[in-house]
């Protein structure tokens, strides 16, 4: 297949995905906005005027960066899960299997949007911070590396999910049971090094725990986990489910019949 088909092929899929997001904007923005605006008047206002600081800095402050990558987290894995086991369920995904278009070619189309879909959430979470507090930046290359790895990997988790869901309980399933407890459990209302050494060692291995942590010392400059260690481990989880994706894409795991 020709470059310039190529190109084509995967700038189709990014418009139809991003053209998605906004047109259904009540679905998949409004509802994050909504919901992590309370987190901030919750746990901001109310609980953290109780606990006062947290790592140097208001506690209001200190939830931002977890509340912003928790909005990544979330959409970018729903918004390709769902998509892609639409395109299943409606038949619509053998348009794509019958065609020329290679399978990293595909997956880089679906992954693309739950990326779009993390980053534009996340910016209007951190917007919405404004409102609240005024948080700083100490390392900006830290935030962007970890928002992009972030959302890339829980859009490829996403793919994964949607490749083997039979039906949709299988998709709030995955996303009920084991997202969820461990974003919260991952230190978005906590710090790591405030927790007993027992629970800290615990919190390690929860590798929400790394990206969070990561995407705080953007913001602060300080860090529970080292940096580096969480920027190896990303990538490697990046490598690692694209080369699982393409894996079963090529065989038709949950494809064919």
């Amino acid at each position: 297949m020709k470059a310039s088909l190529i190109r084509n092929a995967y700038m189709t899929m990014v418009r139809k995905e991003t053209f998605r997001i906004f047109r259904i904007w009540p679905q998949t923005i409004l509802p994050s906005l909504i919901t992590q605006s309370l987190y901030f008047l919750i746990f901001g206002g109310f609980v953290g005027s109780r606990v006062g600081q947290m790592g140097g800095v208001s506690y209001m402050t200190f939830i931002v960066p977890g509340l912003v990558m928790m909005a990544v987290i979330t959409n970018s894995f729903m918004n390709v899960v769902s998509t892609f086991f639409m395109a299943k369920f409606m038949k619509n995904i053998e348009e794509i299997l019958v065609s020329p278009t290679p399978s990293w070619v595909m997956l880089a189309g679906y992954v693309t949007g739950g990326i779009v879909r993390g980053t534009v959430n996340g910016a209007l979470v951190l917007a919405v911070s404004l409102f609240f507090t005024r948080p700083p930046v100490v390392h900006p290359w830290a935030v962007v590396v970890f928002l992009l790895l972030t959302a890339g990997l829980f859009s490829l988790g996403g793919f994964l999910n949607g490749i083997y869901a039979k039906k949709w309980d299988d998709i709030s399933i995955f996303s009920t049971f084991v997202l969820t407890p461990l974003t919260y459990l991952g230190g978005v209302f906590y710090s790591i090094s405030s927790l007993p050494p027992f629970w800290q060692v615990v919190s390690r291995l929860n590798p929400i725990s790394a990206m969070v942590d990561g995407f705080r010392y953007g913001f602060f400059g300080t860090s529970s986990i080292p940096v580096w260690q969480s920027v190896v481990f990303l990538v490697l989880a990046n490598a690692a489910l694209t080369a699982l994706c393409l894996r079963l894409l090529r065989k038709g795991v949950g494809l064919k019949k």
